[in-house]
């Protein structure tokens, strides 16, 4: 169930209706304030993930030589280990950094060094219309590729301070609480937006932002179906929820360079938590 689709919408974070049960939008794509809205419930429950899985019993000699211990299996590696180039997992300055609920940035307020303006179709203003200059290339790239196969890309959002989440998320807090802040809005330095790394995508045509129905729009069939090929992911899938602490999000796209995006694509391995072998984080620690 959408409403307003028509109409473009900076934020728009009410409840909606996905596959036939209501759910409340968790979002790292967070409005420019607090709204009012029904109350919603805390996050689910962490469901671990496949990578996260306890290590399968490795083989046991059948006998031991006398003098030496039996060997200890190790313990499997993250699907990430094939790659041949490695990339920070805590940098917030590396296009491999993960931000979620159990992992905050470091530092807190960190703000990327190189931010520029891509040179895209852009909705949003001020410093949201930025992207580190890695992603900028990238999306500059994506969204040509877009435009000569007939679709039209908008950049929705892009960077986001500290400073402006922390007014968002503290107003959230004001106006609801903060269990239910916490399912709207990302708290200060937990938020992908403030690398530099992530950014919404929007429809040329204006219908459906920050909306499920933006999942059925041009621009989001085409970005779930060829954004790897120039180095991004779908951060937040459909029904993972568990995983990675948001529902759906169509829009938010994540730079994590064309051989990660490339081989989750081809894996079919669906979150940065997976793939890189980290625990699942439906909640805040």
């Amino acid at each position: 169930m959408c409403h307003h689709c028509g109409s473009p919408s900076r934020r728009s974070f009410a409840r909606f209706l996905a596959a036939g049960a209501g759910l409340t939008v968790l979002s790292a794509c967070t409005p420019e304030g607090p709204k009012a809205a029904p109350s919603s419930s805390a996050a689910s429950s962490a469901a671990p993930s496949p990578a996260a899985a306890s290590a399968s019993a490795g083989t046991t000699p059948d006998a031991a030589t006398v003098g030496q211990s039996p060997e200890v299996p190790s313990p499997p590696a993250s699907p990430s280990a094939t790659l041949a180039r490695q990339f920070s997992l805590t940098d917030p300055a590396s296009q491999w950094v993960i931000v979620n609920k159990h992992r905050p940035l470091a530092p807190a307020d960190y703000a990327p060094a190189d931010l520029v303006r891509p040179a895209v179709a852009v909705s949003a203003s001020g410093e949201a219309a930025l992207l580190n200059s890695t992603t900028a290339a990238a999306a500059e790239a994506m969204f040509a590729a877009a435009a000569r196969d007939g679709v039209a890309m908008v950049l929705a959002s892009g960077y986001r301070s500290y400073g402006t989440q922390m007014t968002t998320y503290n107003g959230y807090v004001a106006a609801r609480g903060q269990a239910d802040a916490d399912t709207a809005s990302a708290r200060p330095g937990h938020s992908e937006h403030q690398t530099g790394w992530a950014f919404d995508i929007g429809d040329g045509g204006g219908a459906c932002s920050f909306q499920p129905c933006f999942a059925d729009q041009p621009a989001a069939v085409w970005a779930k179906a060829n954004a790897y090929r120039f180095g991004f992911v779908v951060r937040y899938p459909w029904m993972l929820h568990p995983v990675t602490g948001y529902y759906y999000e169509p829009w938010h796209l994540r730079y994590v360079g064309v051989e990660a995006a490339t081989d989750m694509f081809s894996r079919g391995i669906s979150t940065l938590e997976e793939y890189f072998g980290l625990e699942a984080a439906p909640a805040y620690l």
